[in-house]
């Protein structure tokens, strides 16, 4: 007997105009899901049906705002108004800095391809995504810079190549699999980047008998890069170029970060912008008022 044909989901056109605007795949796969598992059991246009089913649910308060999320977007899309419901949520849990050693000891457990992505992140701050939207063009190997594609409508920066090893690893990785200048460095998707740093980074865990390695996450590459930059430059604008940050906001975090690793709550750090946004965010910060900005 044939199979009985799958009808396509009454969100479909939502999906196809989420793909138009160059969503990522593991975001258009947690949307789709998201919105099927609501379908499935409230009527996507009735926005109360939805919001009681969701308040029902078995959830922690922010998987029920996340799916709140995903819902207030649709109704967004399809002009329906939509109130999302206000939800406690717990403060995130620190972030946890893996030492140097840590972090090289996985790339050491890695495989070529592996260990030349995390080494990217390691020295460079890139976001997952960031490092699977590279492309042989963005590298520029005569002034060792890179100027990548950033993520999360982030501003644009170019970041240096630091080190001999990175760069090293970057042209045998080109040269290995015979890329040309248009094509992406790193085939996949980043979430295929993360699974197999998850592999790798438990094996190890098992392999040296220290549990604590499970603990890295993928991301904390990128806060590792943001603080030791801080350490090393107490620059806190210059971090937020480096990252790609809009806003100064997401960035101050690496102040504390700093501080708590390397006890330095006491030293003394003069930074100058000419945006009254962020003098107002650096002074919020602790950073002492001087000077007037400019209008």
């Amino acid at each position: 007997m044939p199979k009985p044909i799958k009808t396509p989901p009454s969100f479909i056109n939502y999906l196809i105009h989420l793909q138009s605007k160059k969503t990522r795949r593991n975001q258009l796969k947690t949307i789709n899901w998201t919105l099927g598992k609501i379908e499935a059991n409230a009527d996507l246009s009735n926005t109360e049906q939805v919001t009681k089913w969701i308040l029902n649910q078995p959830f922690t308060e922010i998987y029920k705002a996340q799916f709140a999320q995903v819902y207030s977007k649709y109704c967004q899309y399809k002009g329906i108004p939509y109130t999302k419901p206000k939800f406690k949520i717990k403060r995130p849990k620190p972030i946890r800095i893996p030492t140097e050693e840590k972090i090289n000891m996985i790339i050491a457990e890695s495989g070529k391809t592996l260990a030349t992505k995390l080494t990217l992140s390691k020295e460079t701050g890139l976001r997952p995504v960031e490092v699977h939207m590279l492309k042989v063009k963005d590298i520029d190997f005569d002034q060792r810079l890179i100027y990548p594609t950033t993520a999360k409508n982030g501003a644009p920066r170019t970041l240096k190549i630091k080190s001999d090893r990175l760069a090293s690893l970057l042209q045998r990785h080109i040269t290995r699999h015979d890329l040309k200048e248009n094509d992406l460095v790193f085939k996949g998707h980043e979430e295929h980047y993360s699974d197999a740093f998850a592999r790798v980074r438990n094996r190890l865990a098992e392999k040296v008998a220290d549990p604590t390695i499970k603990r890295i996450r993928l991301y904390d590459l990128r806060h590792f890069f943001a603080t030791m930059l801080y350490h090393k430059t107490k620059d806190i604008l210059l971090v937020k170029q480096q990252l790609g940050h809009k806003s100064i906001n997401n960035t101050l975090i690496y102040i504390d970060l700093e501080a708590t690793l390397y006890n330095t709550n006491d030293e003394w750090t003069c930074r100058a912008t000419s945006n009254d946004d962020e003098a107002t965010k650096l002074i919020e910060a602790g950073f002492e008022y001087v000077a007037t900005t400019p209008n």
